[in-house]
């Protein structure tokens, strides 16, 4: 069987269109090979702590709320790799993961999940509300749109004491309704603090389509446009373009312009919170995303195109099983707290 003839314009044709690919492929951000590793391990962490943090959740050792991030990995752990040391870190309620990757001990996240006195709130945050001051981390916030004038006021900090640190401020595409984000802008742009704020749509908000409750729900990058924001949106399901993107926005925020915003296109596989059975979507459309735009498969490929043996990958997902199951019965077996610990670090009114 021969081939079908193609005229001399039509092979131009093909020839224009797969150098325009190879060109297009040129420029999509890389990460170093210790970077994609590095990159793996955290949203392998994040993943397997996460799904345990849910089992745990059903046998009923975690109480209250319990926000997972899986499938939303690629998001913090692209920040996380383009920030500084001494930058910080401030987010809603979905915080595990930007606790993780802001060097947390998994051990003491997990038994502040399950209210035991070694977790980082000594029991009594659960949770929606962790902090560690010891690895810049401010929060874990339950209240829709805290993150943004908390950070705001981290960043406010940081120009005061003339630092040139960054607050980097996490709040999800519902929360970017909220007025109280709207008067962050407005602060931020006015005094130019050193802040980025990252919305991480993951299309659902509680459970309503971001296109059914949010006008202009396509650009929200471009909310700060009447404050003179600029802003960026990203593939937040590829950690190599968060990180790409990432390293922008914190140049432009540290070099004195003022605030910048993110916009990270992502996904979350399960309800948005344990309680959540997630009807309002069909089982099609997350096992479409989780086959062709899972974030840790993405980089499980890059790896293995650029010679990692599958086994050394396999070996590093055990390690981290192991770690994640030591933490767990850490929590489990860990006290709970004494009684006068409820008065501990409450101010009074």
């Amino acid at each position: 069987m021969t081939s079908p003839s193609l005229t001399p314009g039509a092979t131009n044709f093909w020839l224009d269109q797969a150098r325009e690919r190879q060109a297009a492929e040129a420029k999509k951000p890389r990460l170093t090979p210790d970077e994609e590793l590095d990159a793996y391990r955290s949203m392998l962490l994040i993943r397997r702590f996460e799904e345990k943090a849910g089992q745990l959740y059903g046998m009923g050792f975690v109480g209250g709320f319990c926000h997972l991030y899986i499938g939303q990995e690629a998001v913090v752990t692209g920040m996380m790799l383009a920030k500084r040391d001494g930058d910080q870190v401030i987010t809603a309620y979905r915080d595990h993961g930007h606790m993780l990757s802001a060097g947390m001990d998994p051990k003491g996240v997990m038994a502040e999940l399950t209210g035991r006195r070694s977790g980082y709130s000594k029991g009594k945050g659960g949770s929606m509300h962790m902090f560690s001051v010891e690895t810049q981390f401010y929060g874990g916030h339950g209240i829709v749109g805290t993150p943004a004038p908390l950070g705001s006021g981290l960043a406010f900090a940081n120009k005061y004491r003339g630092n040139d640190h960054v607050c980097l401020t996490f709040f999800g595409e519902g929360a970017a309704n909220q007025g109280q984000v709207y008067e962050s802008f407005n602060m931020a742009s006015l005094w130019k603090l050193p802040v980025v704020y990252i919305i991480e749509n993951n299309h659902y908000a509680m459970g309503t389509a971001v296109e059914r409750a949010t006008a202009q729900a396509e650009e929200l990058y471009h909310r700060g446009l009447a404050f003179g924001i600029p802003g960026e949106q990203v593939d937040g399901m590829d950690v190599a373009a968060v990180k790409a993107a990432g390293m922008r926005a914190l140049e432009h925020a540290r070099s004195g312009k003022g605030p910048m915003i993110l916009e990270a296109l992502t996904y979350r596989y399960r309800g948005h919170s344990m309680s959540d059975p997630a009807k309002y979507r069909t089982r099609e459309e997350v096992k479409d995303m989780r086959q062709h735009h899972d974030p840790i498969e993405l980089v499980h490929q890059r790896l293995i195109e650029a010679g990692r043996d599958e086994d050394e990958l396999k070996a590093i997902d055990r390690d981290i099983r192991a770690i994640v199951n030591e933490a767990a019965d850490f929590a489990q077996n860990d006290s709970e707290p004494d009684p006068d610990e409820l008065w501990t670090d409450v101010v009074a009114t």
